[in-house]
């Protein structure tokens, strides 16, 4: 290969497929992988809007979350052989300090950024990583299921089960079913036997979020969703709120909460800011959990589910290259249901 594609963010909202030089030989720790699926989210429309937490220089190669092959190895690195489909860590951790060392990745004392974001992403057509950001996918996990298992899935598995610690016959509320995340969490949920409560923006995605296996499913356009909740629940609300809106659903996802309820949060948006009110935190003794990202660990639990036929990644549309502009606009009008991937190769 003596050049190869990929897609750089130019300035804000201006994305070119460009020809670039390939990665050189793998260096020590190093795998040298070709990319074959990227998945979108919004930490994509974020970068596409330039809304980076973070000094960032462009132009900058996109892409959060992606699946590959080995093409080659460095000296030094074992248990990955070319060939090998494997899900790709999204955050440059440094592996050496506490959290890295015990499993607690997406708490790295030294992160370097996020690829996509920070750092150069992974929509292009191959990338030098370390070894050790690399997870392999079990038998019968096909690329796209590769590809969602670092944000998509692996977020999900954090929120729910490292965090809020949800339990099999509890009932949760799932905000945004048909959003990326939303799909991964509904059916997650569902496979230990929770009551699933999930809202949606349009009468079109309420039937795909039964078939995913929500009970219940709220048009937040057409009823205000804390309401039903409380219907629903017979006004004792909800042991857990998914939410990853932000301040458009957050005094409501408050008010759906149970006594001692669990609230997890990976997301805002609606919005940054909010104002919450503190007597009725304490009073009924909620629980309050910001989430980011994953443990490596949630990504291989995921692929496992996915193996296994338990959970599926739940696909909007694939595009190529020259539809990416399309397909972040479509994302930021919230007008998906699931993913949309970008083919690589």
């Amino acid at each position: 290969m003596t050049i190869m594609r990929a897609l750089q963010l130019i300035e804000d909202r201006k994305l070119e497929t460009v020809d670039l030089p390939p990665p050189p030989p793998p260096g020590i720790g190093e795998v040298t992988v070709s990319i074959k699926a990227v998945a979108l989210n919004h930490i994509d429309v974020w970068g596409w809007r330039g809304m980076a937490f973070a000094k960032r220089k462009m132009p900058l190669v996109i892409g959060a979350e992606a699946s590959g092959t080995v093409d080659a190895v460095g000296h030094g690195v074992a248990g990955l052989v070319p060939g090998q489909l494997v899900s790709i860590y999204g955050a440059r951790t440094c592996g050496l300090c506490r959290p890295c060392r015990e499993g607690r990745d997406n708490l790295c004392e030294h992160v370097g950024g996020v690829h996509g974001f920070h750092l150069d992403g992974f929509a292009q057509e191959q990338v030098n990583l370390p070894a050790r950001l690399l997870v392999p996918a079990p038998p019968g996990v096909s690329a796209i299921g590769a590809a969602v298992a670092p944000v998509t899935f692996g977020t999900v598995e954090h929120m729910l089960f490292d965090n809020a610690r949800l339990e099999p016959g509890e009932t949760v509320l799932i905000h945004a079913g048909g959003s990326g995340i939303g799909t991964a969490a509904i059916q997650l949920a569902k496979k230990i036997g929770c009551t699933v409560i999930t809202t949606v923006g349009s009468d079109a995605k309420i039937e795909p979020a039964k078939a995913l296996g929500a009970d219940h499913v709220i048009n937040y356009r057409d009823d205000r969703f804390e309401g039903v909740v409380r219907k629903l629940t017979k006004k004792q609300g909800v042991d857990v709120v998914f939410e990853h809106v932000g301040a458009d659903t957050w005094a409501g996802s408050i008010l759906s909460l149970k006594r001692g309820g669990r609230l997890v949060t990976c997301g805002s948006t609606s919005g940054v800011s909010t104002e919450m009110n503190l007597m009725m935190l304490f009073q009924r003794q909620l629980k309050i959990f910001g989430s980011f990202g994953c443990r490596m660990e949630n990504m291989a639990d995921a692929m496992q589910k996915m193996a296994a036929g338990q959970v599926h990644p739940v696909i909007d549309t694939e595009v190529s290259f020259d539809e990416i502009d399309t397909a972040l606009a479509r994302m930021e009008g919230r007008d998906v249901f699931g993913k949309i991937i970008l083919n690589i190769s």
